[in-house]
């Protein structure tokens, strides 16, 4: 896409509105899962990135709460959408792969779940140092699931090894 296309799309639609796309291309693209739960991008900056999931037929247990699953993928989303971002705006092609993964889940998620990093300043020096070094870079991020419906408190609390490689 030329550099004038670009413009027109950056000013046709929010970064907010971009991000959602971005994911759910890919989403349909290569991961149907994402596509399936209908992730979305609520807010992004420089320091943070909130994706959203809504509570529905697809992500419901059957105890009428978030699936484990679909608690999961969010958590991926939020911090992988997030270093997807940030890798789009290097020249080179850097892979991404989560090297581990934990959760702690202390409520029923009863409600549409927001899953928040508010580690983007952590991810944009892990980018860096992987587009500056032929070695994989790694670093641990904390994802933090709430149901702003319900209350600011945590359901779900996660821990992923974000792992990437610029490729030769």
């Amino acid at each position: 896409m030329g550099a004038s296309n670009m413009n027109w799309v950056q000013k046709l639609f929010s970064e907010r509105t971009r991000e959602t796309l971005a994911m759910r291309w890919f989403g349909l693209a290569k991961i149907p899962l994402l596509f399936y739960v209908g992730v979305s991008v609520t807010e992004i900056s420089p320091e943070r990135m909130v994706v959203h999931i809504p509570l529905r037929r697809r992500t419901k247990n059957h105890l009428g709460s978030m699936y484990f699953g679909a608690l999961c993928a969010g958590a991926d989303c939020a911090a992988g959408a997030f270093a997807m971002h940030l890798i789009k705006q290097q020249p080179k092609h850097i892979s991404l792969v989560f090297k581990d993964f934990s959760a702690e889940f202390l409520k029923r998620a009863e409600g549409d779940v927001d899953f928040i990093c508010n580690q983007g300043k952590e991810i944009a020096e892990l980018v860096a140092k992987a587009v500056a070094s032929d070695e994989r870079v790694e670093r641990q991020l904390e994802v933090i699931a709430t149901v702003p419906t319900l209350s600011d408190e945590p359901v779900a609390r996660f821990k992923l090894t974000l792992s990437l490689k610029a490729q030769k």
